[in-house]
Order: C-alpha cells, then structure tokens, then sequence
C-alpha cells in the first residue's frame, strides 16, 4: 500500500516544475514575488512543493517554513495565525541579536493589535487601512468601544484593556503599526536570511474569508525583498471567493476574480493534467514500489536515467527492466507491467490522470488482495482489477453483476454472451447495450463470465452497500459543493452547479449520480429537488445515460411520482433511450399502472 499524502519522490515528472519555481525563487530581480502553484484536488500541488523544501533543506541562506491556513481556521485570525507563525520560525531557527530580539518583539506586539478583531470586533486592515476607525492616532479606548457598540459586538471593556496595554502604551509602539512591513525586512537582514520562502497550503479548504485575509495579509505586511511566498490552491476556489465578497457589477465585463488573482499572485504554475502514458509510468512505478522492494530504489534510478536520454518518446518495457536486473522474477514482472497497462488507459481518461484517484484506487485494491491472503485466498490481480474497474465507474452494473453472481453460484453467465457480442441474448444488462465504455471493459482484459466470481465480490461487499459518506470522502471539495447544491432544495443552487458538470472528471461525475441514486433509494418518499438533480445530472454526461436506467429499474417503482413523468420523457428523447424508457414504462405497469400509462404517453 502507498502512503496517501504529499510526498518527496517525484513519480510525476514534475523536474521541470521543480525548476521553473525554484529560479523564479532564486532570482534577485524578482524579489518580492508571489507564487500560485494551481491544480485540481489531489493532482499534486504539495508534493511539488515539498520537493522544492526538500532541496533548499540545507541552504543556511534560507529559511523554509509550511503554512496551513486551514489548520488555524477556527482557532485564531488568518493574519495573526500567518504572521504569527513566521516569526515563530524565525525564533526557532535564527539565533537573534540584541537588536533581532528588538525587532521581533516590536512585531509580535503589532501582531497583538490584530487579536483584538478575534474577541469579535473584525476591524484589521479593513478599518485600519480604509478608514473605519481613521488615524493610528485615533486608536482609543473610547474610539473602539464606539466601533464595538455599533456594529453590535460583545466585546468586555476588560478585554480591550488588556488587549491594548502593552501595544498601543507608547507612541513609538503606536507608530510601528504602519511601519511593521519596514521592521520585518529588517529583521530578515539582521538574521542573515536571504531567502524566506514560505509555502501556504490548503487554502483552497478554508472559507472564503479566510483566503482572502492570508493573502492580503502577503501583501501588507510581510511582502519584503527576499521573500517568496508559494500558494498552493485551485485557482477556481480562489477566484470565486473573490466573487462571493466582490460581486460583479452588472455590465462590467471585467472578470474579478481573475484580475484579483493576477495581482495577488504574480506567477502562475498550473500542474498539468497526466496522460495515459504519464499515469502508467505512474502507475508502473507504484507497483514496483510494491511487488519489488529491495530492488525498488535501483529500478527507479534506472528508470530516470534512460527516461532522460529521450523522456518524450520513453517507456518502461520488460526488456529494460530484464536487461538491467536478469534476476528479478520474470512472471511477477510481466504481470506488474499486464496490471499497469491494464488499468492506466482508464484511469487516466476517467481520473483525468489525477494522481491522488490513481493511488486511491490502487490502495482499494492492494487492501482487497491482502484481505484475501489473510483468508488463505488466492485473487487473479488482473480479474480483481478489472471488477474494480465497473465498480469505481459503473456503481450501477457492479451491483447487478453483483445479484447475477450471487444467483448463479459465483458466475456471470449472460457476460458470455456479452464477451462473444451477442447481445441480442442479453437479458439484465441489455440497458448498457449502447455504453461504450462498459463494451469496451466486456472486451478488454480477462474473460470472467466463467470464472468463480464469489470471493471477489466477498471482499467488495461494503461496495454493495449504500453510503453517501463514503462518496463524499472521495470527492474533491468543488465536488463536493457540487453534490451539496444539487441535494439543496433551491432552484438556483442546482442550476448553478449543473453548470460546473463540465469541470469534473467522470468518477466524480459518476460517484456524484450514485450520492444523488442513495438519497432517493433511502428515502421514504423521494423528494422532486433530488429527483430532478438525479436526472439532470445523468442527462448531463453521455457517459451517465445508462447509469441512469440501470438505476430506475432497481428502484421501486411505488416511489416513483406521477408528476415525475414528464421530466423521466425529457431525460430518454435528449438521450436518445425512447425505447427503454418504454421497456421500463411497460415494466412499470403492473405494479404503477397510472405511472406507466402517463410515460408511454409522454414518450409519444
């Protein structure tokens, strides 16, 4: 199994990444500068950057430091836990000077000034720097207290006291509010560090105040030469928390979100989808990871060296890892190559080559086999793949193959028929006749249709089952607020996020249609809201079409509304299903016979 988190190995190919944010760092005449390192959840923004730390571990020059704004988000203000956690490191890794300790301390003192926004009254730098209370000058006790009331805070008098002695007790004290951005670089030179680099991740998890506070709390304050600070984020998170605060005025064409991020963040580095041949590298060499052990840091040396001499047209063959190490098990090889080959062409195209689903995936299916071992139980790796396979993108197929199994002694006897294209004896699983993708998973890989099926759908059986938690668990945070929307009862939230539908790759997609399937199958009486999300989702993605009527026939049709008709009509003209929709219909009529009678009628 594969640790599922950042880490310093790169199996990505990001060098070139690596190196194009290291010299922007590294460069004096770019000093200050603002770092987005951008891509989807789990594609590898922190692996990247820990790999960029990683080099910079032993440069005394620099000063390396990971913020997690997330991590603070109920706890402290997100410019106080930031700035707070700089000088924290600088504490902890600089031995400081008379005049260092000065300066450090003239700064956490400033920093005290903003824990007075955390008793509840959210002054900061937007009172402070537009106006709100006015003048440094202005900052009383009274002047506060008059703020507090106002804007109906419950604020102790005591607190402020005690929050305002030791800060704002001098004038020079009180002057060093607006010069805290000149006391900070000069803290860095009385430190001898030439090069703060500070890498914020996670920001793309917190609301949507808490990102833009860490951000501007960059550029007010510690925005000083040498430092280079390194967001790691979704760039679409940021940008519509920009528009959640700044909503656009209509007839302004301008983008705000985007302009916004473009002046906060000075230069982009957008972590690019992988391709099939990149996720099977991938894939490949996570395997090697696993079956190969000893030999495993000697392989990927190996694997690097050759890739570099022509890394565009590379690929990790059998002759090349033979020819390099003779005495590794040849079958064992040749099935961990079968296995990569076997699962990369779909999970780059249905993961979007998203590396945190791929090792996911893998993960799920390393527990599966060892499972089986700890029962004395022998899984054909190629067999369970392919199983894992429908059942992380065709929930719907899965649980009938699941039933079909279950009643023919561990077999898949209408697969046969599936396997040798004969489909008009096909009988359960005819709804996905027209699914390309499940007829190309029937053709690819090992035949199962004879093959005892029992233990490995044993071991699957918490798939079987229903859970929203668990597909939420495996969703990105946009995904998440997708689903969030569409089972919320306001027309405009759904709307909005059938839009985004196009910026999910199909597992979300699919794991979504199956969230939105558990909710009506585990409601008593099913909701119009959650009905028509289910639907419209479906209708959304070619790929879906058949998830969906595999998912009507499973379910009752005694929950199934008459005024649910039209829309059900809607979804088989768009996607071209009249004809099964009318099977259905027919179906239905026995046990809804007014339900199939207004379908048939709205299928005219």
């Amino acid at each position: 199994m594969w640790k599922d988190s950042e880490t310093e190995t790169d199996l990505l190919e990001f060098d070139y990444l690596i190196d194009i944010t290291k010299d922007i760092i590294e460069n004096d005449d770019l000093s200050p500068c603002t770092i987005g390192v951008y891509g989807d959840w789990g594609s590898g923004k922190s692996s990247l950057v820990e790999m960029i730390l990683k080099d910079y571990k032993d440069n005394t020059d620099f000063l390396c430091l990971k913020f997690n704004g997330w991590l603070f988000e109920d706890y402290e203000d997100a410019k106080e836990a930031l700035l707070g956690s700089i000088l924290d490191k600088i504490k902890e890794k600089r031995t400081l000077t008379v005049k260092g300790k000065e300066l450090i301390g003239k700064l956490f003192k400033n920093i005290d000034y903003f824990s007075i926004a955390s008793k509840g009254l959210k002054f900061g730098t937007d009172l402070l720097f537009t106006g709100g209370i006015g003048t440094i000058a202005d900052l009383t006790l009274t002047t506060i207290l008059g703020k507090v009331k106002k804007a109906g805070a419950e604020v102790a008098e005591s607190d402020i006291k005690k929050a305002m002695e030791g800060t704002f007790k001098k004038e020079e004290i009180r002057k060093n509010l607006r010069t805290f951005h000149t006391d900070f670089k000069k803290l860095l030179e009385e430190t001898n560090i030439k090069k703060l680099v500070v890498f914020i991740d996670e920001l793309d998890r917190c609301n949507h105040d808490t990102i833009l506070e860490t951000l501007e709390a960059i550029r007010l304050f510690v925005f000083a030469t040498g430092t280079a600070f390194i967001i790691g984020a979704d760039e679409r998170q940021v940008m519509y928390a920009v528009r959640k605060r700044y909503p656009e005025v209509q007839g302004n064409q301008i983008d705000i979100g985007k302009e916004y991020l473009e002046k906060m963040v000075q230069y982009p580095i957008k972590i690019p989808q992988l391709g099939t041949a990149e996720v099977e590298y991938y894939i490949t060499c996570l395997l090697f990871q696993d079956v190969f052990k000893t030999e495993y840091q000697r392989i990927i040396n190996i694997i690097k060296q050759e890739k570099a001499k022509d890394f565009l047209k590379f690929k990790i063959t059998y002759e090349l890892i033979k020819r390099h190490f003779p005495k590794l098990d040849e079958n064992l090889l040749k099935e961990t190559l079968s296995l990569s080959l076997q699962l990369s062409s779909v999970l780059s195209k249905n993961l979007n080559g998203n590396p945190r689903h791929c090792k996911r995936f893998l993960n799920s299916f390393s527990m599966r086999l060892k499972m089986a071992e700890f029962k004395q139980i022998t899984l054909d790796k190629r067999i369970l793949a392919k199983l894992m396979l429908v059942e992380y993108f065709k929930d719907p197929v899965f649980k009938q193959l699941g039933l079909m199994q279950a009643e023919d002694n561990g077999e898949l006897i209408e697969m046969e028929k599936i396997e040798n294209d004969q489909w008009e004896e096909v009988d359960r699983l005819k709804v996905w006749k027209d699914d390309q993708w499940f007829r190309n998973w029937a053709q690819n890989g090992p035949k199962i249709s004879r093959t005892d099926l029992s233990a490995y759908f044993y071991f699957s059986r918490e798939s079987l089952q229903i859970s929203r938690a668990r597909t939420s668990a495996s969703l990105s945070t946009e995904a998440n607020k997708i689903l969030k929307d569409l089972l919320s009862k306001s027309e405009l939230g759904r709307k909005e996020a059938l839009k985004k539908q196009s910026q999910l790759n199909d597992f979300e997609s699919s794991e979504i249609l199956k969230a939105l399937f558990t909710e009506l199958e585990q409601s008593t009486e099913i909701d119009k809201f959650h009905f028509a999300s289910f639907i419209e989702w479906g209708e959304g993605n070619s790929s879906l079409h058949a998830d969906v009527m595999g998912s009507l026939e499973s379910l009752p049709v005694s929950k199934i509304k008459r005024p649910f008709s039209p829309r059900l009509a809607s979804f088989a003209k768009k996607s071209d299903r009249v004809t099964e929709m009318k099977a259905l219909a027919e179906i239905w009529a026995k046990d809804n016979p007014k339900l199939s009678e207004l379908l048939l009628n709205d299928l005219k």
